[in-house]
């Protein structure tokens, strides 16, 4: 007896005869052989395009809307917007992918052997100094971050990459079998595609997120539509032109330009077999009901750090809560929401250094930038209703930025962060405000007692949006306690 068990990957993969790739270093940015604009020459006077993808061919759209540019407010970006009159090219695209995908361990299984070649490919492109740079600044443009932040996105890219090259892909595949209960019987295991698929991502990470999420699901066969946020799409659209030039077939991927709600009625006419949604947990829910679980998602998440009693390296522990809160203008998933501060850290100068490490941060640099989810109405409005719970008091910030020209449909915000004591914190009616996520330079501060430390318990307990974490600590006790309530 023969028993197959298809274990299903949600990472996916398409073959065909690969294209050169090598870039010509002596050609100036504007030339990248892939690359349909220049970062630098984007602006009202001169707008980048962005296009849609779809059974293989690049295609505009009887809508085209336009992008402000987050920093001066010229519309400096047309987007081929599809409209819910015009998803069948994208419904039919994805219904000719079968169940059992493009490539599977019996099926064309030279493609994974394309897939590592175009890995290699990728990654030696993105390690030119021109390419590197060229997708470095228009992350900058779009979702504006340090130049060290956007080409941090680039440099895990990039490396993500080099980790599937050669047989790597071919490896990931690789299946189990396991004995049976009586002669001539055997369970093998295979890492299976589920054929059609979605990927819709967010903007904070116009490059690494939908990269790396894209080529999971290819390697193993899988058929995407990927859906990136139109505020910054223009990157990946630029990526899909790269990937075409190292090989990737052109059929492989669906690349769509949309709003949420014909984004929605494509996936219910489409019916993929698994969505991958990465974005807010009130657009995760919605997904989930109507997509009947077939689903994965990352959503919010009301981030926290503690700093347990142990007082170590004042200087280097505030440099951390400074990156953690206001890198990317706050703008990450796992960006530090609030930070519970033992008694200990009082005596020490940890909140003046956070204060000069904040001050430092300044919009000539983009250490500090738009906040593309927020205004900054909103930002200071939440800032007053806090500032209204008894004992909360500011510690710096709650100002918009000077002298900057960033359109009012974003937020333009100093590091800010507030002070609330921890027992108000607790209290029903301030918790909900206190813990609500406001994705941008925002951070909440507390105060325990070392006998406070069931209140702190009970607070992390009550949050529901987990993500990340961060106790700071050298005792192994007080780890201990506070890993156990992480779980």
């Amino acid at each position: 007896m023969y028993r197959v068990v298809a274990s299903r990957a949600f990472r996916a993969g398409a073959p065909q005869k690969a294209f050169g790739c090598w870039c010509n270093l002596s050609r100036s940015a504007h030339t990248l052989p892939f690359a349909t604009l220049e970062a630098d020459e984007i602006s009202g006077s001169k707008p980048g395009e962005v296009y849609n993808l779809v059974q293989g061919k690049w295609t505009g759209s009887s809508n085209w809307s336009t992008l402000l540019d987050p920093l001066n407010g010229e519309q400096f970006i047309r987007i081929a917007e599809v409209g819910e009159k015009e998803i069948q090219p994208f419904v039919e695209s994805l219904s000719k992918c079968p169940k059992h995908g493009l490539h599977n361990p019996f099926k064309s299984p030279e493609r994974y052997l394309l897939y590592g070649d175009i890995s290699t490919k990728a990654a030696h492109m993105l390690s030119l100094p021109k390419v590197s740079n060229f997708f470095t600044r228009l992350i900058q443009r779009v979702s504006p971050k340090s130049y060290q932040q956007a080409l941090g996105e680039v440099q895990v890219t990039q490396k993500f990459l080099e980790n599937f090259c050669g047989d790597q892909v071919r490896f990931l595949a690789r299946s189990f079998a396991v004995p049976g209960n009586h002669l001539g019987q055997q369970s093998h295991g295979y890492r299976w595609p589920y054929g059609p698929v979605a990927i819709i991502t967010p903007f904070n990470f116009p490059l690494e997120i939908p990269v790396l999420q894209l080529m999971g699901a290819l390697y193993m066969g899988n058929k995407p539509i990927l859906k990136v946020d139109s505020k910054v799409s223009i990157v990946m659209e630029q990526m899909m032109r790269l990937l075409h030039y190292c090989g990737l077939p052109v059929e492989d991927v669906d690349f769509i330009n949309s709003d949420g709600k014909t984004m929605n009625k494509l996936l219910m006419e489409a019916n993929p077999r698994m969505t991958l949604f990465t974005g807010s947990s009130r657009v995760a829910e919605k997904l989930a009901v109507d997509l009947k679980g077939r689903v994965k998602l990352e959503d919010a998440g009301f981030d926290w750090k503690i700093l347990g009693p142990d007082v170590n390296e004042v200087d280097y522990v505030s440099w951390v809560c400074d990156q953690d809160a206001y890198a990317c203008s706050g703008q990450k998933c796992s960006a530090q929401s609030v930070l519970f501060m033992h008694e200990n850290w009082s005596s020490t100068s940890l909140l003046s250094k956070m204060k000069d490490l904040a001050d430092r941060r300044k919009l000539e640099d983009l250490t500090v930038g738009p906040v593309l989810t927020f205004t900054t109405e909103a930002m200071l409005e939440h800032m007053n209703k806090l500032l209204k719970v008894p004992g909360s008091k500011l510690l710096f910030g709650g100002e918009e930025l000077k002298n900057h020209s960033i359109p009012s449909i974003y937020g333009a915000l100093k590091p800010t962060a507030i002070f609330v004591p921890l027992e108000e914190i607790l209290k029903d009616g301030n918790y909900e405000l206190v813990t609500r996520e406001i994705f941008g330079p925002f951070q909440i501060v507390t105060e325990y007692k070392q006998d406070q430390l069931p209140l702190v318990l009970n607070a992390l307990e009550r949050m529901h949006a987990h993500l990340t974490a961060a106790v700071v600590s050298n005792d192994p006790l007080f780890l201990q306690l506070q890993l156990i309530s992480c779980q």
